[in-house]
């Protein structure tokens, strides 16, 4: 019987060695894992290469794990927002290298990766200092760089519902990387709000299938300081 339904968050971040490449979703705050995130900073593994759309906010979640010294390399869009202090004295001191990568760029090399697909040209970063090194090709008179996939050991998403086989369904933006970093990775891992039965799910409207999906855990609902879900006074 199929049952990716793990029992707690340290039994599916188990497996994550030192020196992973771990992909993080997330659209700053949006979608962020945070249960995850505080918990690979509990299991210890170090040596980190992460892969996020941007490179923490505040002092928590891919923050913290920054702070805790545990991440090598960061590659990511937006490195520095008005409360990435974290990152930018890491860097500063060089104590963090960073691979910067276009926002669409981004998506579609792990969208590649999923895909496998070897390599692909893409027009952004041409003629900046981006595409140094890579190469390039004139392609029905237009210039575009060589890209690669990314590839990453374990991903660690946050989606709304699922069911026993791992499959998935998103809440509205909170979706953003989610799919592509699952399909991109070796083991997956999702926080879910509900987890309901087989056949719960309408088959139109699973985003990730469970194939993709190494592992499943239950988290509550919590309100973040952007607004984001609205608990109840019952519910609560």
């Amino acid at each position: 019987m199929i049952n990716k339904i793990a029992l707690s968050v340290a039994d599916a971040l188990a497996g994550v060695k030192d020196g992973s490449t771990v992909l993080i979703g997330g659209f700053g705050t949006a979608g962020i894992p945070g249960e995850l995130i505080d918990g690979l900073i509990a299991q210890g593994a170090k040596d980190l290469t992460v892969v996020n759309n941007n490179a923490g906010n505040g002092e928590a979640g891919l923050a913290a794990l920054l702070k805790a010294g545990r991440v090598r390399k960061i590659i990511c869009s937006f490195p520095r927002q008005a409360d990435s202090q974290v990152f930018d004295a890491l860097y500063r001191s060089g104590r963090i290298e960073l691979e910067l990568v276009p926002q669409g760029n981004l998506a579609e090399r792990l969208r590649a990766a999923g895909a496998g697909i070897g390599a692909f040209f893409c027009p952004t970063a041409y003629g900046t200092e981006l595409a140094q090194g890579k190469e390039t090709r004139e392609i029905n008179g237009r210039h575009y760089v060589l890209e690669y996939p990314i590839h990453g050991d374990v991903a660690l998403i946050k989606a709304e519902r699922g069911d026993r086989w791992g499959n998935l369904t998103y809440r509205m933006s909170a979706r953003n990387f989610g799919p592509v970093m699952a399909t991109a990775a070796r083991h997956t891992v999702a926080t879910v709000h509900e987890i309901v039965e087989l056949g719960a799910l309408d088959p139109e409207a699973i985003v990730t299938p469970g194939i993709h999906v190494s592992k499943i855990v239950r988290i509550d609902h919590v309100a973040t300081q952007a607004g984001g879900i609205k608990i109840s006074a019952k519910s609560a």
